[in-house]
């Protein structure tokens, strides 16, 4: 959320624009998300309240499926197996949001438990043009999940993607092609998309990202970037 002048002059939250799709949100409620997208999932859903209900919906109309399924009998072997997969190593329990509404500091709760505290812990690597990135411990093959700041008034290159690429602003606003992106906006983009977002003036846009690919910068500028810049 950001915050909006009352016409009493006190601060009010102002929802997120950009919002998740219902497919995510069955895929989040399900549990069949991987660490790093529940993770930008559920700090989605700590600052919008339309997502945090909409979840909660999909939530007890999951369970009320599942209460209508009928009994089956289990195969022959089942409790063996069951009991074999006991020995294997646990897979990462699944990231659930902080759904109370109050719990909507500059960096929400299940977010600060993998960056050890707030955004002043964290500690950032250059990667020029003033924009930084600081990466996320997941323990997920394929992704990358890393805070990305980009000073105000700045942009990022044009790029597109060769992957799937998820962003959530934390901190202040950035504008591109497709429109603009607040705190708590959640932005999804593919290789259908090239843009080149640029940091509003007066704060430094933070954000969340998750990607399975790299970025690729476009252009050729860009296409020399390329050989030297990882994103």
């Amino acid at each position: 959320m950001t915050a909006a002048l009352t016409s009493g002059g006190a601060m009010r939250a102002v929802e997120p624009s950009h919002h998740l799709s219902d497919d995510m949100l069955l895929d989040y409620a399900a549990g069949s998300l991987d660490e790093a997208t529940s993770l930008i999932v559920a700090t989605h859903l700590t600052y919008c309240p339309s997502c945090r209900k909409r979840a909660a919906e999909l939530d007890a109309l999951g369970g009320t499926l599942l209460r209508d399924v009928a009994p089956v009998s289990l195969s022959k072997g089942s409790l063996e197996s069951v009991l074999a997969r006991l020995d294997q190593p646990a897979e990462p329990a699944p990231v659930r949001a902080a759904l109370p509404a109050n719990d909507n500091p500059l960096v929400p709760a299940v977010l600060r438990r993998y960056l050890g505290g707030d955004l002043d812990a964290v500690t950032w690597k250059n990667l020029g043009m003033g924009v930084q990135t600081s990466e996320i411990a997941m323990n997920v093959e394929g992704k990358r999940a890393f805070l990305l700041r980009v000073p105000a008034g700045k942009a990022v290159p044009h790029h597109t993607h060769d992957g799937n690429e998820f962003v959530l602003i934390l901190r202040g606003a950035y504008n591109d092609e497709i429109g603009r992106f607040a705190r708590g906006d959640l932005a999804i983009s593919d290789g259908s998309i090239k843009h080149k977002p640029v940091a509003e003036p007066g704060e430094d846009c933070i954000c969340l990202v998750v990607v399975d690919a790299p970025i690729r910068l476009t252009g050729p500028i860009g296409a020399i970037l390329n050989l030297f810049v990882k994103v």
